[in-house]
């Protein structure tokens, strides 16, 4: 992102009404980038544009909506043009065994973070392929090893992984880029709730101390940004996550001997105290509707 170039270039950032969405889109913002914030939240979303020097869009879509996500991206090449940066970082979370879960709370997880995030590259890949742009996928150290209570943000997780790295294949040959961002603990709201979950807690508890460190979003940002100007293949959050890679075949194992130990201590009532969506963003979704979890496209545009 040069100088010359920053000017006219178009980063969409989903999931950007607050956390770690938020602080990417004024990241790219200050560095000259024009910001389109996309989320459920209009209102949220209007005031993380509030702070931005460049005049931002502002666009309230569901991202498991086609129809909604469709306008959405001609309304963004109408205004600014094709986007050369796409960030899909919408997400929501949920806690709980599987077996009490709602299944429409559990579905709507795996909607909004791996079908958001396959509709956000459908919608957007024609505007990359004009600009030989850019997509970064948000993952997470979920998908190094998956932690029981939260089985639906665990699999999402590894999904959006394996389809960031198939979908990167298929469109390189057209100059576009795609990068798989993992992130570690981040201080946004969905976290601070976690620290109440015992199984969670105890798995951080046994980790490095540098492992256990809470990133706040918007040092989290710097290094998204960062490997976005590189057109990074991986980016990771915290950078020393890097070494981690290797070693993933032992944390399955690891994050297993902990959750026997957590679980064995845990009543029935434990389990169902620390169940539910998690965050504030992930309750604003689901009041938002998210109870109609779709499973495919439709026709009325949402947020």
């Amino acid at each position: 992102m040069s100088a010359g170039d920053s000017d006219r270039r178009v980063a969409v950032v989903t999931g950007a009404a607050r956390g770690v969405g938020a602080a990417v889109a004024r990241e790219l913002s200050a560095r000259g980038m024009r910001v389109v914030l996309l989320g459920r939240e209009l209102g949220s979303l209007r005031e993380v544009a509030d702070g931005l020097p460049e005049d931002p869009c502002c666009i309230e879509a569901d991202v498991t909506d086609e129809a909604a996500m469709q306008g959405a991206a001609q309304s963004v090449a109408a205004r600014f043009g094709p986007a050369s940066v796409v960030v899909a970082n919408a997400g929501i979370a949920q806690a709980g065994p599987f077996a009490g879960c709602d299944a429409a709370v559990w579905n709507r997880v795996i909607a909004v973070n791996l079908i958001g995030s396959a509709v956000t590259a459908r919608v957007f890949l024609p505007q990359l392929v004009r600009t030989r742009g850019y997509l970064l996928q948000v993952a997470s150290t979920a998908a190094f090893g998956s932690a029981p209570m939260m089985s639906a943000y665990c699999a999402s997780k590894a999904g959006v992984e394996s389809f960031a790295q198939a979908l990167r294949m298929e469109v390189a040959p057209e100059g576009v880029g795609v990068g798989i961002a993992y992130l570690h603990w981040t201080g946004t709201d969905m976290i601070s709730e976690l620290e109440e979950h015992l199984v969670l807690r105890e798995l951080r508890r046994h980790q490095p101390a540098p492992a256990r460190r809470v990133y706040t979003p918007a040092r989290v940002a710097t290094w998204l940004v960062h490997g976005i100007e590189r057109r990074a293949p991986t980016v990771y959050a915290p950078p020393w996550l890097r070494v981690a890679q290797p070693l993933r075949p032992l944390f399955p194992y690891l994050v297993a001997r902990v959750a026997r130990r957590s679980l064995a201590r845990m009543s029935a009532a434990d389990l169902h105290r620390v169940s539910g969506v998690l965050g504030t963003g992930g309750r604003a979704d689901w009041d938002a509707g998210g109870s109609a979890a779709p499973t495919g496209p439709t026709t009325p545009p949402q947020h």
